[in-house]
């Protein structure tokens, strides 16, 4: 099997040590690849600096980008499934995305022109004006995480070319290979010499690297203690944190028809186990209203019964494994913990290697794992409340807040919960696991902070600099 190169600067390269990448599901090799080496990060921090291309250059190179995901998005969601694990259907929808994130990317690059002010509001303004352009703050470092191999590594690295901003990505260990295939589409184009570099490292050298003077931006998604230890380590870089969550549902009284019901069931079986429950927004609690409790629980059970488990590159299959059996034995442990204190398995329950079956809890006690922690996997807890104020507090009673979703026909409620809720995002009608990738997209509290999202991420990327032009006729 050939090592697939990583990209240094832009260029292909091989480190020393061998990297093997494994299938989480029967542990076959996938692929393999190298560390980089400390003289190589050296020379990719080196060649990071800004020197902006033009921005026709840019956004052609992001078209080609978008373009060359589509041409190859059956090979690419294959890879995703192999890395990663997760089933062939979530894997092509993640491929998707990331050729809409390269083609909002190039539309957004285009029209990144900064603004007007006219100063002669006041007499002391009078003759000029103002152009206030945003320019890239410097070098920025990626670090994405496992479970989206392909999107979020779209989503640093995306909208640091769209403004010019050299991007020195560090994918995750176990799942390096999408990064890489997006190392080699992007070397396809004219973007100058050091404007990307694709570097595989161990996790345990992330830190002198987020040191690095020479990286003044770092924007990180992963846990939130790594998260902590990031913003702790360097108070006066520029730091984008897109960390845990702790999903949560609330389904009011007015969602009471049989077919609400069903959908709402419907939705909530299938986003708290995509993924096998490996993402932050994967639902993770559900608040329901007394009236409408038991027809939901009997509906949302028969609904996660249904779906299949297996195989991921089975097309059939619903749910795959975890990214490891390490994984997938600290859900156990969670769930366990839970059930020896009092909660009551509908569902589920059960692992089998990496895998873990969809599994649904009731009456779990407060301060459980499963409630108050990010579970990470397929597990959901499902809660009785007595209307919509003791269910908004409930979602609030967590340290994470990225966002929530209300299933609620009443614009009252819906505008009550977006005032509410301590979250980044509400989505009305549906679960929280509703993300489209141009919206500002993050968290509040544990969950992190600034924004993703192709124009939010720019704005964090780059700062304001104003030139105040004189003695002009307006």
């Amino acid at each position: 099997m050939d090592i697939t190169p990583f990209y240094l600067a832009g260029q292909p390269a091989h480190g020393r040590d061998e990297v093997v990448v494994r299938h989480p599901y029967d542990g076959a090799v996938v692929g393999r690849t190298t560390f980089a080496t400390p003289e190589q990060v050296d020379e990719a921090l080196n060649k990071a600096v800004l020197a902006p291309a033009p921005a026709h250059v840019r956004a052609t190179a992001l078209d080609h980008v978008s373009q060359r995901l589509r041409e190859r998005a059956d090979e690419v969601a294959r890879l995703i499934t192999a890395e990663n694990g997760k089933p062939l259907k979530w894997a092509r929808a993640e491929a998707a995305r990331a050729v809409s994130v390269f083609r909002w990317a190039a539309e957004e690059s285009r029209r990144f022109a900064g603004e007007m002010q006219r100063l002669d509001t006041d007499p002391a303004g009078e003759g000029r004006m103002a152009l206030v352009r945003r320019v890239p703050r410097g070098a920025v470092l990626g670090i994405s995480p496992f479970n989206f191999p392909l999107n979020l590594v779209a989503h640093k690295v995306a909208p640091a070319i769209a403004v010019g901003a050299p991007i020195v990505l560090k994918p995750a260990p176990a799942t390096p290979l999408s990064a890489l295939l997006l190392g080699e589409l992007l070397a396809e184009t004219d973007l100058p010499e050091g404007a990307f570099s694709v570097l595989p490292l161990p996790n345990d050298r992330t830190a002198e690297l987020v040191r690095d003077p020479r990286l003044p931006v770092v924007s990180f998604t992963g846990s939130g203690p790594v998260g902590g230890l990031i913003q702790d380590s360097v108070p006066r870089k520029h730091v984008t944190l897109e960390l845990g969550g702790n999903a949560a549902v609330v389904i009011c009284a007015d969602w009471s028809s049989d077919e609400d019901v069903a959908h709402a069931a419907s939705r909530v079986a299938v986003f708290s186990n995509y993924q096998a429950g490996q993402s932050c927004i994967a639902v993770q609690r559900v608040y329901v209203h007394a009236d409408v409790h038991d027809r939901f629980v009997a509906s949302l059970v028969e609904r996660v019964r249904e779906l299949r488990t297996g195989d991921p590159a089975d097309e059939a299959t619903d749910v795959g494994p975890l990214i490891s059996e390490d994984a997938a034995k600290r859900v156990e442990a969670w769930v366990d913990e839970a059930v020896a204190a009092g909660a009551e398995v509908l569902a589920g329950g059960k692992r089998d290697g990496c895998s873990y079956a969809p599994t649904i809890l009731t009456n779990v006690p407060p301060g459980a794992k499963v409630l108050v922690e990010e579970v990470f996997g397929p597990v959901l807890a499902v809660q009785r409340v007595s209307g919509d104020e003791e269910a908004f507090a409930a979602v609030n009673d967590s340290a994470y807040g990225l966002q929530a979703g209300v299933f609620t026909h009443s614009l009252r409620t819906a505008f009550a919960a977006h005032q509410t809720l301590q979250v980044g995002g509400v989505i009305i009608g549906d679960v929280p696991s509703y993300r489209a990738d141009q919206m500002p997209y993050g968290g509040v509290k544990g969950s992190g902070v600034g924004r993703e999202g192709l124009r939010s991420a720019m704005e964090d990327y780059t700062e304001p600099r104003v030139m105040v032009l004189t003695g002009l006729a307006l």
